[in-house]
């Protein structure tokens, strides 16, 4: 599903990364969209992500700081649509660098919706995070959940850009929805657990470290689903701030993924061992069982079409084609 109708401008703040790539895949196979922006700073985002478009006039490459203002808004001018996932990717660098999720996740928030109001933008699409929740065990929490206690910097920096998002809505008239996503596997991926698994397997296929004790039970989300949910959502607005969880509806533990891994690289299982650094999570911030209910979602329509499982193999599959190449 496109994003419809009219024609339309969207700029992506963070664009050039592994989310931003299938957005942009997305909105360009649609011909309503006019032109596509991406806006990134090239930290994490790769020029590869995106290169099978570079012939696309529609599709307008900005490198360029989020944090810069004037840079922003000034880019920014001109589109209806913001598309901002722009945040800290390693969920664990807080542990040695405690201000990594405000410098790159509140503080990039604000720059973001700032400059959609000083440039005219509609409407702000935001990447959250389950991490928003908290520790709250096998409760599946609904977007109406409270109180709202984060365990970590990262879901706490998610929290406030939920929060700035909400008041830009009621003070300057932005429409703007907040996706609180489970864990996004797929193509063009450059971190996260499965990702780190096959490429430690591909160096020492004989033996794999696994944080914790291996029963954290999570679920992810393959990008396609999460693109058509975010997309799909502009369509039954009913209000001009709305929050979503997307995420599958089933849950895997890492043991199972390090499994899944193995299996992807055609590895016999009994030829590696599993050492586990224990304890029931991985760093102190994570949550070891994450649940939330993506009933809001379903209500509007939107069905995720693939399985944690079917998810992590493909999007393992894609890795190893990827490093193959030399791109990771």
């Amino acid at each position: 599903m496109g994003i419809g109708g009219c024609t339309m401008k969207v700029m992506i703040v963070g664009g050039a990364g592994f989310i931003g790539s299938h957005f942009t895949d997305r909105l360009l196979a649609d011909s309503s969209t006019e032109t596509v922006t991406l806006y990134d700073n090239f930290s994490s985002g790769r020029e590869w992500h995106f290169e099978h478009h570079l012939g696309d006039p529609r599709l307008n490459v900005v490198r360029a700081e989020v944090s810069d203002l004037q840079a922003l808004a000034t880019a920014m001018a001109g589109h209806q649509l913001v598309i901002h996932l722009a945040s800290n990717p390693d969920i664990a660098k807080a542990m040695t660098d405690p201000r990594v999720d405000f410098d790159e996740g509140t503080a990039l928030t604000f720059k973001v919706v700032e400059a959609a109001r000083m440039s005219g933008a509609s409407e702000v699409l935001y990447a959250s995070g389950s991490g928003v929740y908290g520790d709250l065990g096998d409760v599946e929490a609904r977007e109406d959940h409270g109180p709202l206690i984060p365990m970590s910097t990262y879901g706490a920096s998610k929290l406030a850009g939920e929060a700035l998002l909400s008041s830009y809505s009621a003070m300057f008239g932005i429409k703007a929805s907040a996706f609180r996503f489970g864990n996004v596997v797929g193509p063009r991926q450059t971190h996260g657990v499965g990702f780190d698994f096959v490429r430690r397997l591909r160096r020492v296929p004989s033996e794999l470290e696994i944080l914790g004790d291996g029963l954290q039970s999570k679920s992810y989300i393959h990008i396609e689903d999460v693109v058509t949910a975010v997309l799909s959502m502009r369509s039954t607005r009913r209000a001009d701030y709305e929050v979503f969880n997307i995420a599958t509806g089933d849950y895997i533990t890492v043991t199972e993924i390090a499994q899944l891994a193995l299996d992807a690289l055609g590895l016999p299982p009994h030829l590696t061992t599993f050492r586990y650094s224990g304890g029931d999570r991985g760093w102190k911030g994570d949550v070891p069982v994450v649940r939330i209910s993506t009933e809001r979602a379903q209500s509007r329509g939107w069905r995720c079409q693939r399985s944690c499982r079917q998810a992590l193999k493909e999007s393992m599959l894609s890795m190893i084609h990827d490093d193959e190449l030399g791109r990771l």
